[in-house]
């Protein structure tokens, strides 16, 4: 029987315990510390956390807002370089491109010259030696007339024995 009573106490015991949040006696003391601690957990999110947070929040939102503002000022400005850029860039591939066209025609201007300066010498030395070949035929000519009027000369004396005259051969060569 000591047994059936240690057991009877315990469930008896049990019973009149409990989880104090689930037992309804509880409740009214409950509610109360809730709806206090409620109040005071409110009066310091309104107070203190939430401006802390709202301040926070607000100066983050401002530095993004400065960061975007010169994100776009260096974009800006990095057009604006890119641009400045590209229009010297231009410029001096036009620069280049004149230079270019200006020493090609200089270059085409000098060997234009140079080309109408060898074609003048060449015919000077064509010229010149035309004229020597001209006053080498003469010479020759010359030569064959005298040869010619001394060979003359020699055959009739030798022929007939005869001196003919200079001036006689002359005549004879030249007529025939």
């Amino acid at each position: 029987m000591a047994e059936a009573s240690a057991t009877t106490a315990v469930a008896a015991q049990s019973q009149s315990g409990g989880f104090p949040p689930f037992r309804s006696e509880t409740f009214p003391s409950q509610l109360f510390w809730l709806a206090i601690t409620f109040a005071f957990l409110f009066v310091v999110m309104w107070r203190i956390a939430g401006p802390r947070i709202n301040g926070v929040i607000t100066s983050r939102r401002n530095a993004i807002n400065n960061d975007i503002a010169a994100a776009d000022k260096a974009r800006g400005n990095a057009e604006a370089a890119s641009a400045a850029y590209l229009t010297a860039l231009a410029g001096a591939r036009a620069r280049a491109q004149a230079m270019a066209e200006d020493n090609r025609q200089k270059l085409s201007a000098e060997i234009a010259k140079a080309k109408a300066d060898a074609e003048a010498e060449a015919h000077r030395a064509m010229a010149d030696a035309d004229a020597r070949i001209a006053a080498t035929r003469m010479e020759a000519q010359d030569h064959m007339t005298k040869a010619a009027e001394e060979a003359a000369i020699a055959i009739v004396a030798r022929l007939t024995g005869e001196t003919v005259a200079l001036a006689d051969a002359a005549r004879a060569v030249k007529e025939g």
